[in-house]
């Protein structure tokens, strides 16, 4: 049996066992025992012929078909999708025919009209809109319309001043006002008018009006212009000419005096200005409470010492001022001018008289109980007064913006003075006579020139109201103190703020220099303290504590051995740096 090349494994692996099992079957006959009798008469080569057994046929091995893989399952077919149902058809909407030459439209009933405005075209079919989304979509159209009308009005230049304004809508015949209409509602309104008047195309209208407006304006300059002469000023009195000759007279013998003494105690090897300001600030640190006492049944508002240290006066918000003899603080009398509550007190620099400023307007001039004087002219009540250094003059600044300078001797108003946008609250005095400082609730502080009349600087630093304002007696510095809780030192040779105080934790009232040499300064606050500070470096020195409600007034006695501060707890306390251990109060 040959092998091909292409026989498969199987068919070899058949014949090779069958070639073994031919093979076993040979080996197995020949090796038998050949016992044949003789008596049979055969011949032994044809009995062993006899006993070969037949020719083996070659066995052909079956050829096993290969596994038939069974079919799969036929997938079923889905079942076709069902019709859609048609749409409804909607009967054909008949108009009525359109009128064609002139001809007019005629119809039973006034829904024609709605029912057409109802209808909205759409891919060419036309469909019914219902009565809601017809008022939402009349809605809209109205909200553009007026963000348009808003647009076009934002760009059209609206004049700011309310004079111009309704000259304008007087030219363009509409009322200039309405009831209860204010400048900027006014303004608004003519915006609007314009912005309309533009949406409609009626530019000639509002150009003419603009025109028109335009020249009247030029001609009321024309006629302003020929009118004035400038430099414009106000024609003062006679009697302020005669005051500012004296006051410029009387500044310069005081500042030429200064300027003496300065150079003399700077030239004098035995005058020791450091050892001076020293002793002057150990006698501040020693400062202690001496007197208390009640000083009325009302917070009070103002205190302020004579001239020689003798006498104490007080104001409150009884309208009230009270005189205390020094140095124990005993009631000497009392007297009430005003209508009102007293705003301050402040003693003449040369006698013995006082003057007291009211929330009734008018300042009054005493002399220990008996009124001298009435002054009266302001539109507001009164906030600060002082004296002019001569003795002469009196000072009021009120809330009506204006500060006021009097003649003490005729009562006449010499000056009335505006430059503030705002309250005047505090007045003070330069040593010498020849300047004013005014500050108020606009956050400025301003100096004025009282012999020419002019504001020479305009301070500004305060992020509040200035309340409190006094000139140092060295000529040249100048403390303000106000809301924002800080008090701030001016250099007027170079006309800039070169310190600032963090002085307290509340607005300050007052401020106050130690009159003769200015060695210290003391600031009275709402925190319920005084507190003293020195006049080189402003470092604190003492803190003046005892009061239990806003310190509202202080002041400091001619050779700084007194400090008086007074209160809306209703008491007057009096500390002193001569007050040995002993003597000395105890304050909680």
């Amino acid at each position: 049996m040959q092998l091909g090349p292409s026989m498969p494994l199987i068919h070899l692996a058949c014949w090779v066992r069958i070639m073994e099992v031919e093979k076993e079957n040979t080996t197995s006959a020949i090796t038998a025992e050949p016992s044949v009798s003789a008596s049979d008469g055969q011949d032994p080569v044809s009995s062993v012929n006899a006993s070969l057994p037949d020719p083996i046929q070659p066995v052909i091995p079956q050829v096993i078909a290969p596994s038939v893989v069974p079919p799969l399952a036929p997938i079923p077919a889905l079942p076709p999708p069902r019709p859609l149902a048609p749409l409804p058809v909607r009967p054909p909407v008949i108009r009525p025919p359109v009128p064609q030459n002139g001809e007019v439209g005629s119809s039973d009933s006034d829904s024609d009209n709605d029912d057409s405005n109802a209808r909205i075209n759409q891919g060419g079919g036309e469909y019914e809109i219902s009565e809601e989304s017809r008022l939402v979509r009349e809605r809209q159209e109205k909200a553009m319309q007026e963000l348009m009308m808003k647009r076009r009005a934002a760009a059209l230049a609206v004049p700011t001043n309310d004079m111009a304004v309704r000259a304008r809508l007087r030219h363009l015949g509409e009322p200039i006002t309405l009831f209860g209409e204010r400048e900027m509602e006014r303004r608004d309104r003519l915006r609007m008018i314009m912005a309309k008047l533009d949406a409609e195309g009626q530019l000639e209208k509002l150009m003419k009006a603009h025109e028109e407006e335009e020249a009247a304006a030029s001609a009321s300059i024309d006629e302003a212009e020929e009118e004035l002469q400038y430099p414009f000023y106000t024609e003062g009195s006679k009697a302020l000419l005669d005051a500012r000759i004296y006051i410029a007279k009387y500044s310069l013998t005081r500042a030429a005096l200064r300027i003496q003494r300065a150079q003399r105690r700077r030239d004098d090897p035995d005058e020791d200005m450091d050892a001076e300001m020293n002793w002057a600030l150990k006698q501040a640190g020693n400062l202690s409470l001496e007197f208390s006492e009640i000083g009325d049944d009302r917070p009070l508002s103002g205190c302020s010492f004579s001239r020689d240290g003798k006498w104490l006066a007080t104001c409150s918000l009884t309208g009230a001022s009270k005189l205390w003899s020094m140095p124990k603080i005993k009631k000497h009398s009392s007297f009430k001018g005003h209508t009102e509550r007293a705003t301050d007190v402040a003693y003449s620099p040369v006698h013995d008289h006082l003057a007291t400023a009211s929330a009734d307007r008018t300042a009054k001039y005493w002399n220990q109980g008996s009124l001298l004087k009435t002054f009266e002219g302001h539109l507001d009540r009164l906030a600060r007064i002082a004296f002019h250094p001569s003795g002469k003059y009196l000072g009021t600044a009120s809330f009506d913006k204006t500060w006021r300078l009097w003649d003490i001797e005729t009562g006449d108003e010499l000056l009335l003075q505006e430059g503030h946008s705002r309250s005047v609250y505090g007045l003070a005095f330069h040593n010498d006579g020849s300047l004013a400082a005014s500050c108020g609730l606009d956050s400025l502080a301003r100096v004025w020139d009282l012999r020419t009349g002019r504001s020479i600087l305009a301070l500004e630093g305060h992020v509040k109201p200035v309340l409190g304002i006094s000139f140092s007696p060295n000529g040249y510095h100048l403390a303000t103190g106000g809301e924002d809780n800080t008090c701030r030192i001016w250099d007027l040779r170079k006309k800039k703020s070169f310190y600032t105080i963090p002085a307290h934790s509340n607005l300050i009232s007052q401020v106050k220099f130690e009159p003769q040499e200015g060695y210290f300064l003391v600031t009275a606050s709402y925190d319920m303290t005084a507190k003293v500070w020195s006049g080189r470096d402003f470092k604190p020195v003492k803190t003046l504590s005892g009061h239990e409600a806003k310190v509202t007034s202080v002041d400091v006695l001619g050779d700084g051995g007194y400090i008086v501060t007074v209160s809306h707890d209703r008491t007057i306390k009096l500390w002193s740096s001569n007050t040995t251990d002993e003597q000395a109060m105890d304050v909680d």
